[in-house]
């Protein structure tokens, strides 16, 4: 079939502000917007970002705005290559040198008195890691959002592993549509086709470019650093505001941010965490609802998103209050309201309980006597679709899961409905013994909240890919941390499938590279459950609330 794709350039240039060049030490020059408060010189929010800073996407014009009316000047670039910036467009590689010289540049301002914070979402979060390892004197605080320092890493067989992370199909795609060139494309990959690489060429042909970050990925990696002066971790510590939306599909990268944060100690003494009922673009689930997140209004969404850095770089960039007037961590259990302040995550008084898949298909707390194998097919030809159409975007639609659980190919199990709420807190984990007919396989679980209706909604997820092991191996699927209240007359079910579909992408059931495979096979998959050994999902809560 023919590539359709929206090609989309610069935006006009924001009339508000003032636009310059700034000079990178290998000559590139990088596009930028200056929005000067009345404060002169004073502190400074830098956002570098691909997305276009004067585009409708990111909407940056607005929150520079908002940011300059609290009292900060700011900055805001267009990264290397991309849109006004000059430049190879490569995805990751020039962040840290490009944001050392850009403070570099902006210390020399008038209009600055040295101090400079950053802020942003997803790539413009990783902009602020990637500045924060460079050790830049001027960069006193970060509040990097829905993001991680792993951004963009696809997963690998390491040596000796018997797992890894399933590959999400986005981290691909996203370099064939951001990080093509200047511009950005908005397309479609065909997945009723195969080999879904040759979609990527045909659309490389019509857009008349390639990707070299892409290149970079396929068939070989080739992976150059991103962080050329170190990691961020290793760098002199600074504070660091980390926002994590419980949908996010990225946070499994920021939550692993934040246990190597936990094992640095000045980077811990530094940290500051805000945990909220969000996906990564920013829907809120309402408390109580069954439906899509509501979405706000600009006026709504500006100071829900901006408020709490605000407040953070009044502490650490204007001094304007002690360091400990900052909550450690802020944190919203879904479906109720506010936010709940700990000192750590999690925080005190949560209990571990272990629930038990049997062959019935129940949840419950002791294990049947005996062990026995679940088995289903795979069929790369009927694949387990996912659940949601657009996973950033999750809220927005916030999908009804119970026809999943008529699938033949996706095994339910339910706990008993609740006669109280129960607030699960913490880490959520499953482990199982599995295996596979075919030389490798896939597993996805997936814990819901089934309402007294038998609708079901996403509470926390997981995946792992078992490495050429047919003879069965234990696998260990972190799904995660929560803070999710299942309320009275609900009750907890658990979905183990193999494929999810295009969220993730596929095994093709013979072993072959999933991008590259032609012919596909049918796979049997076995789950044990019952006994000591069988399948187990281990939770935290804080108990029955009140």
């Amino acid at each position: 079939m023919a590539i359709i794709f929206d090609r989309v350039s610069a935006a006009p240039l924001n009339d508000r502000c003032d636009s310059v060049m700034v000079r990178t030490r290998d000559g590139i020059h990088l596009s930028t917007d200056i929005y000067r408060c009345s404060e002169d010189p004073g502190p400074t929010v830098l956002i570098r970002l691909p997305y276009d800073k004067n585009g409708a996407f990111s909407a940056i014009p607005s929150i520079a705005e908002y940011f300059r009316d609290h009292g900060y000047h700011v900055v805001t670039q267009d990264v290397r290559g991309k849109f006004r910036s000059e430049g190879v467009t490569l995805a990751y590689v020039h962040e840290a040198a490009d944001g050392y010289d850009t403070l570099d540049w902006i210390v020399r301002q008038g209009f600055s008195n040295g101090v400079v914070g950053m802020w942003g979402d997803s790539y413009f979060g990783f902009t602020q890691w990637a500045a924060a390892s460079t050790g830049h004197p001027a960069l006193r605080a970060i509040s990097p959002r829905v993001t991680g320092t792993r951004l963009g890493e696809l997963p690998v067989d390491e040596p000796n592993a018997i797992s890894r992370d399933v590959e999400q199909s986005f981290d691909r795609v996203y370099l064939c549509s951001y990080f093509v060139g200047n511009d950005d494309f908005y397309w479609e990959v065909d997945w009723n086709s195969r080999p879904y690489a040759a979609t990527i060429e045909e659309f490389f042909a019509a857009a008349g470019s390639r990707s070299t970050s892409f290149d970079m990925t396929f068939p070989e990696p080739v992976n150059p650093s991103p962080f050329p002066f170190g990691h961020p971790f290793e760098a002199h510590a600074i504070p660091v505001l980390q926002t994590i939306g419980w949908w996010d599909n990225c946070s499994p990268l920021q939550w692993d941010d934040h246990w190597t944060i936990q094992r640095n100690a000045s980077w811990s003494l530094n940290e500051y965490l805000i945990i909220d009922s969000t996906d990564h673009m920013g829907n809120r689930l309402t408390p109580g609802s069954t439906a899509a997140a509501t979405e706000y209004t600009r006026e709504q969404a500006l100071p829900a998103m901006l408020d709490p850095t605000i407040e953070f770089f009044d502490v650490f960039l204007r001094n304007q209050a002690e360091h400990h007037s900052v909550p450690k961590v802020r944190w919203n259990l879904a479906h109720t309201e506010g936010f709940r302040v700990s000192n750590t995550w999690p925080p005190p008084g949560t209990h571990e309980t272990t629930l038990h898949l049997t062959q019935d298909g129940d949840l419950r707390e002791t294990p049947e006597e005996s062990s026995s194998g679940l088995r289903w097919i795979h069929d790369p030809e009927d694949l387990v679709p996912s659940p949601s159409a657009e996973s950033h975007d999750f809220l927005a639609e916030y999908p009804d899961e119970q026809a999943w659980s008529d699938r033949p190919d996706v095994s339910a199990f339910n706990g008993p409905t609740l006669n109280s709420d129960l607030d699960l807190v913490g880490s959520v984990t499953f482990t199982a013994e599995c295996a596979s007919t075919g030389p490798c396989m896939d597993l996805f679980v997936r814990l819901l909240d089934v309402g007294p209706n038998g609708s079901a909604h996403l509470i926390a997820r997981g995946q792992q890919h078992l490495i050429r092991d047919t003879e069965g191996a234990r696998l260990v699927i972190d799904m995660g941390q929560v803070g999710y209240r299942v309320r009275s007359g609900h009750r907890l079910r658990l979905h183990v499938a193999s494929s999810d579909f295009p969220e993730f992408v596929p095994q093709p059931g013979t072993g072959e590279h999933p991008w590259l495979a032609v012919s596909v096979q049918r796979n049997e998959q076995t789950l044990i459950v019952g006994g000591q050994e069988g399948a187990q999902l281990i939770l935290h809560a804080l108990g029955v609330a009140a």
